[in-house]
């Protein structure tokens, strides 16, 4: 089962990133690439933290991890131009400090 779940994140992240990329180097038409780059890969991000969650080994960090997942997919849904649009981007950065620091040594 946690192979499994270790599979899906992995391949969360990627979509995401792909994503990101679209975006970036402007494949589609402005909005697709907007759609793509701020909203799609937050919220495949926040997917992928949310299936991480119960895989990290420190315990106190899970609730953390859910907490990073919500905020990154409630922030892409925030309108651009409001000041809390910037949740998602301290989701996004809570979660990667929380994946970072689980590794295994």
């Amino acid at each position: 089962m946690q192979n499994q779940q270790q599979s899906i994140q992995g391949i969360l992240s990627i979509a995401a990133l792909i994503c990101l990329a679209i975006g970036w180097f402007n494949f589609f038409s402005p909005e697709i690439n907007h759609l793509l780059s701020r909203k799609v890969f937050y919220v495949l991000i926040g997917a992928s933290f949310f299936i991480q969650a119960p895989l990290l080994t420190n315990k106190n960090f899970v609730y953390a991890m859910y907490a990073a997942a919500g905020i990154c997919v409630i922030g892409a849904f925030l309108p651009e131009d409001s000041k809390l649009s910037a949740l998602k981007t301290i989701g996004l950065l809570g979660g990667i400090i929380l994946s970072l620091s689980n590794r295994r040594r």
